[in-house]
């Protein structure tokens, strides 16, 4: 079970530009925090959420983690927000 709300992963705006720049393919901290105006450990911290609500995995690449985008955490996400299209 996840110890982080997704909605409540989502909810920061640098949070989001990480999903949004790990969609594009997977990516190290480096790379992201290259395109952020946080430290480097603010966004390893932001990635943390992010992995402690699903919503993002990590691998090992020698000494670096590849980060990435986890489909099947956005489901709980998905189904709240479908909700509101069907009838």
């Amino acid at each position: 079970m996840n110890s982080i709300d997704a909605f409540m992963a989502i909810s920061d705006g640098n949070r989001r530009h990480l999903l949004e720049e790990l969609r594009r393919g997977p990516k190290t901290v480096n790379e992201l925090a290259s395109g952020l105006p946080v430290s480097r450990p603010a966004v390893s911290q932001h990635l943390k959420v992010l992995l402690d609500a699903g919503l993002v995995v990590a691998s090992p690449d020698g000494t670096k983690r590849i980060y990435a985008i986890n489909p099947g955490g956005f489901t709980r996400i998905n189904i709240w927000i479908d909700q509101f299209w069907t009838e």
